[in-house]
Parts: structure tokens; sequence; C-alpha cells
């Protein structure tokens, strides 16, 4: 009985070990998927500007840049979805476990259930919203036919492209506890397992309140549990913030009336 009990309380302890390991693993490689947000959002700049200067060729060398970017950043995606997975789901055993083949196991059967396609992706989107252009493959040269703000890609409606432009990558757009816009939120944090958006002190406060170890999210229809410990304000919650604060600057209608009461006649 005593042993049993010792052994449990060891296959508990290795248990807790991976989770930590593996968050710590889950958050270093959140940094580097903000880093590549970084230079998605520095890429596009950058082709604007070429576009405006009719240098094609370089537009055209950025966009295959943007492509491999986000073929990284599928990888990165399937190794924290692994990650979160094994450290949700490991349990001891009483053989040797072999990580790496566990890790890369879980990424090949990510990947099966979860194709990706680099043009596919909604930044890739984005940036061809900001600015597209053809190939003509006969001499290699682009037509210059080329997108400025405002006009839609072609063959699509002006109502598809808006819609599409004001895309957000966050999954909820306002506290569900405070009801305040997550761009305004004094300490955002994000559920590793439902991906809520949350103000820090409200969440605590509201989990602390329930006095049990079950307490449900409580954004509308979300099934999952809410712990304080998988509670982060990880790198790109930050990035992706300041992205959707960017997109309201850019799409609130101008309130601004000047005031000609003291102009001279």
């Amino acid at each position: 009985m005593a042993s049993a009990s010792a052994s449990a309380s060891r296959g508990n302890s290795n248990a807790g070990r991976i989770a930590n390991a593996t968050a710590t693993l889950y958050s270093d490689n959140q940094a580097f998927m903000a880093e590549i947000r970084k230079s998605l959002a520095f890429f596009k700049a950058i082709s604007v500007d070429l576009e405006k200067d009719n240098q094609f060729e370089k537009v055209k060398e950025l966009e295959e840049a943007v492509l491999e970017l986000l073929s990284t950043w599928d990888d990165c995606m399937h190794f924290s979805m692994a990650l979160e997975s094994i450290g949700n789901s490991y349990q001891p055993k009483d053989e040797l476990t072999d990580f790496k083949k566990l890790l890369e196991d879980e990424i090949v059967k990510i990947k099966r259930n979860s194709p990706s396609v680099p043009q596919n992706n909604p930044f890739f989107r984005q940036f061809k919203e900001a600015i597209w252009v053809k190939l003509q493959p006969s001499i290699f040269e682009y037509l210059k036919n080329v997108h400025h703000a405002g006009q839609p890609m072609p063959g699509e409606e002006q109502e598809e492209l808006v819609m599409t432009s004001t895309q957000c990558n966050l999954l909820n757009i306002k506290c569900p506890l405070s009801g305040k816009p997550v761009t305004q939120l004094e300490n955002p944090v994000r559920s590793t397992d439902c991906k809520h958006i949350y103000e820090k002190d409200v969440v605590v406060q509201y989990i602390n309140s329930k006095k049990s170890t079950n307490v449900q999210c409580p954004a509308a229809g979300c099934p999952k549990m809410l712990e304080r410990r998988k509670l982060l304000c990880d790198p790109l919650l930050l990035i992706e913030i300041d992205e959707l604060r960017s997109q309201s600057l850019q799409t609130a209608p101008s309130t601004v009336v000047e005031d000609f009461t003291e102009l001279e006649d």
C-alpha cells in the first residue's frame, strides 16, 4: 500500500515536471513566433514602398520570403500544439520515455489532422491585400496593374475585401468578464487551453470566487476550464493586441471638427 502510494506520488511529480518543461518550451516558441510576426509586418511595409517605386521584381522576392516565413510559422504552430498536448496528457510509465520520438510523433499527427498551406495563411492574405502584382510567366515581368489602398484585388468584390482586411487574429476582442475591449486591458492574459483573453486581476478574482478546482471559462459556449497557472501574457498576445489597435485606428471614422469661428473675415 505504502509502495503504491509512493509510486503514485513520484508519477505525479514527474508529470508535473514534464508539464513545467513543456510550458517553458511553449513560451520560448511563442517568443520566436512573435519575432516572425514582426518580420511579416516589416516585409509588408517594405513591399508597399517598393510597389510605389514600381520595383516589382523586389516585391516578388519579398513575397517569396513571406511564404518561407509562413512555412516556418506553421512549423512553430505545430510544435506549440504538440508541446501543449504532451504537457496536458503525459503520464509516466514503467519504461523510459523517448521524449524526442514522442514529440516528433505528436507533430506528425497534428500535421496529418491539420494540414497547412502557407498561401492560405490569413497573414499572407493580408500581405496580398496590402499590395498585389501579377506575374506574366512568358517574359517574367510584372504587369503594371498594381494594387493601391482602397482598390479590390482582381475578381473580388469590395465587400469581401473589407471583410478580410479587418480580419482579427484574436479569439475575442472583449474580456468576457469585464466587457472591456482587449485593446484597453491593463494586464491582458490568455488561457493556454481555450485561447480566450482576460484582464488578469478580473479573471483571477473570478477563479478565486468560485472556490472550486473546476472553473469553467465564462466565454459564451466555451467548454474549457480555467487554471491560474495557464493564464499567460505571451509575447505573441501583445503583438496581436497592438495589431488590433492599429486596425481600429485605421478604420475609425474621423470625428475631428475644425473650428472656423475665429477666422478673420
